[in-house]
């Protein structure tokens, strides 16, 4: 079974088109699927979209009362998601902007059945590409990427703060055992970057596949404070080093 988790906070204007390409996906490879869908306490319509999806894929529609962030929203999905899989599963994280394409998943997920324990869909492979970004954010991102790859490296990654990730329900499941819901402990977007320091503990097979990135494609602002994620990542990234030594 494969089980993806979207968080989502104001979405409604790109959220069913997602479910929409995922249906097609599905259909397509004949792959079973089961939705955990994150509203984080929208106030547009975005539960409405979802719950109109109910009849046609199997879904969990998980609402916050008040908007409480990225970082809450994926340890809600990922925790409901350890509560109702089975080991051998997979979990998938992505993005709710219609940005990530569902197509990339099927081939995420060959690869952990293959034997990773996480794949992720990178920005910084070859064949990658960028549709929709600003110039600043890509910089941002790469230079990102170039600081955690030179004080906190990870073998076979290259995108640390990149959503779009498969993982063996297993790895998962022993995290939340062990670090309860402290799991996910980093605010914002730098939540993503903490799950994968954390997850090194337990010496993971790491892939990446080459992302193709359609911010062209996203209807939605972004929810991104860049200012604030910045110092966020930057904090975490000395409190992980200062810890390490």
């Amino acid at each position: 079974m494969i089980v993806v988790v979207l968080p989502a906070y104001n979405e409604a204007s790109c959220i069913g088109a997602l479910l929409e390409s995922f249906i097609e996906a599905i259909e397509e490879e004949s792959r079973q699927c089961r939705f955990i869908v994150v509203n984080d306490g929208s106030s547009d319509d975005t539960a409405a979209v979802v719950q109109s999806f109910a009849d046609r894929i199997e879904l969990d529609l998980v609402t916050h009362p008040l908007n409480l962030g990225l970082a809450e929203a994926m340890k809600t999905g990922l925790a409901r998601a350890v509560e109702t899989s089975a080991d051998k599963d997979i979990i998938v994280t992505m993005d709710s902007d219609n940005s990530h394409l569902p197509g990339l998943m099927f081939r995420m997920v060959r690869l952990i059945r293959e034997g990773h324990d996480i794949v992720i869909a990178s920005r910084y492979r070859s064949g990658a590409w960028t549709r929709g970004l600003s110039i600043f954010r890509l910089m941002m991102s790469y230079c990102a990427s170039l600081l955690f790859r030179s004080i906190m490296p990870i073998r076979g990654v290259r995108d640390y703060t990149c959503g779009y990730r498969a993982y063996r329900a297993s790895i998962i499941k022993k995290a939340f055992a062990e670090y309860g819901r402290e799991f996910i402990s980093e605010p914002g977007f730098s939540c993503m970057v903490d799950i994968l320091l954390k997850l090194r503990r337990y010496d993971p097979i790491i892939t990446e596949v080459p992302l193709i990135l359609r911010y062209d494609q996203k209807l939605s602002s972004s929810k991104m404070n860049v200012r604030k994620t910045i110092i966020q990542t930057l904090v975490l990234l000395a409190k992980r080093r200062l810890s390490s030594k």
